[in-house]
């Protein structure tokens, strides 16, 4: 068949509604998207995930927030590309449509965030894509002082609150996903003044903590953070037996099996449903999901594949893995929270939940990585550890007036409740986790 009447189908499978962008609509910036301008590409304000066509070719671009998968179908008069948040999805497409023989879950790929992702549909075989990054946020640009870090990236955390409380019905209940740690406690005391700023009814706001059998870190911590300011009226918790956090399901819904994605995955998960149950008709949920990456607050010495250099020479490590042209152990994922994003993503959306990561807006991000690390850290593993308290702390004192409590890591392990629930099981191996991964995809 001549080139020219090859049918060259792009199926968008995504959901136009999940996307939250506050300064276009979304045709605008499905129109940038399309026209691969990188700098408009980035003016895009938001959480979003894209698929545009023109002809042979295909562009998608993506925020931190919201995955977006892609598999390439071969047809007998040409190539046909199906979009989706998830895998089983683009299964289920390609069985209904008698293709579902090409399917194997290794066979989609995944969009990275931060790139314009370009295909052509030319027909078999189909070139590899190319990527042209639209976000490059300028390296160790600030000052040293903490304090002024402090108030710059909460103050980016704050505009992008503030919008997204604008988009909301006067009168949508907000949920918080919350332990009290430094990302869940920043963003709801940054939720909480926003609202009182605009003279919105706090009483719409509460805060959701996860207890497994009446207990857990995450509760004791979430109580002490909120009655110290007095304000833990707002504290609701959402308890669970431990027999109910189901592994393999929270598997199925993240659609992964990193090993800490799905014991936050499975935490997530028993929280969302426990909202569901109580709340049938609860709309909107807010986390701090991405703070531990901006302020790359991982401990290093877990992991023996990194080293402090390493965390501070590569632009979002945390955010983005080892970047498009590195070599992965897999193509059907990119890396770090770009592709962990789904532990909080996927659970939130099964159950019916709008839910947003203000710490994974671009605008936040460039924030820190702004801050010099090096300079202030002198490659000091304590140093780095301690300095994501104190940025957050002063800053939220800076924008909110509130003297936030910061506690110590290591008296509250968040998600070690899961942890231990899943080690008692199977899962004591990142094998047996790949395992449980092969066995749902396989069922």
């Amino acid at each position: 068949m001549p080139q020219d009447k090859l049918i060259r189908e792009v199926v968008d499978l995504t959901d136009s509604s999940a996307n939250t962008i506050f300064n276009m609509s979304i045709e605008e910036a499905r129109k940038r998207v399309l026209d691969g301008d990188l700098e408009r590409v980035r003016e895009i304000d938001g959480q979003f995930a894209l698929v545009a066509q023109r002809d042979i070719t295909v562009r998608m671009a993506r925020s931190l927030g919201m995955p977006l998968r892609y598999f390439i179908a071969k047809r007998e008069d040409g190539p046909a590309l199906v979009a989706s948040d998830r895998i089983d999805a683009i299964r289920q497409w390609l069985e209904n449509e008698g293709l579902g023989d090409q399917f194997h879950p290794s066979y989609t790929r995944m969009v990275p965030a931060h790139y314009v992702t370009e295909i052509s549909l030319v027909g078999c075989p189909d070139p590899n894509p190319t990527y042209s990054r639209y976000f490059a946020p300028r390296r160790e640009s600030l000052s040293q002082d903490v304090a002024d870090i402090g108030h710059r990236y909460i103050d980016a955390l704050d505009r992008e609150v503030g919008k997204w409380l604008q988009t909301l019905p006067t009168d949508a209940p907000i949920g918080v996903c919350f332990s009290g740690g430094i990302d869940s406690g920043s963003v709801f005391l940054v939720t909480y003044n926003a609202m009182l700023r605009a003279g919105m009814n706090p009483a719409r706001l509460k805060a959701f903590t996860l207890s497994v059998d009446r207990g857990g870190d995450d509760l004791k911590q979430a109580r002490q953070f909120l009655d110290a300011l007095d304000l833990g009226m707002f504290l609701e918790t959402i308890d669970v037996p431990a027999a109910a956090l189901d592994v393999t399901e929270a598997i199925r819904v993240i659609e992964d099996y990193k090993p800490l994605d799905v014991e936050a995955g499975t935490m997530a998960l028993a929280l969302c449903r426990g909202i569901r149950e109580r709340y049938p008709d609860w709309t909107h949920l807010i986390d701090g999901d991405g703070g531990d990456e901006n302020l790359k607050d991982y401990p290093i010495e877990e992991n023996p594949e990194l080293t402090i250099r390493s965390v501070f020479n590569n632009l979002m490590l945390y955010h983005e893995g080892w970047g498009v042209d590195s070599i992965k152990h897999s193509l059907t994922y990119t890396g770090g929270l770009s592709r962990g994003c789904t532990r909080t993503y996927a659970p939130a959306s099964k159950y019916g939940f709008e839910a947003f990561s203000p710490y994974k807006l671009a605008n936040v991000i460039e924030v820190a990585e702004a801050i010099p690390f090096v300079a202030i850290t002198n490659w000091q593993h304590e140093q780095l550890y301690k300095l994501k308290g104190d940025v957050v702390a002063k800053g939220v004192r800076a924008v909110t007036g509130i003297d936030m409590p910061v506690f110590d890591k290591r008296r509250f392990q968040h998600g070690a409740a899961a942890h231990a629930v899943l080690s008692e099981r199977f899962l004591q191996t990142p094998a047996a986790y790949r395992h449980a991964f092969n066995a749902v995809f396989e069922a």
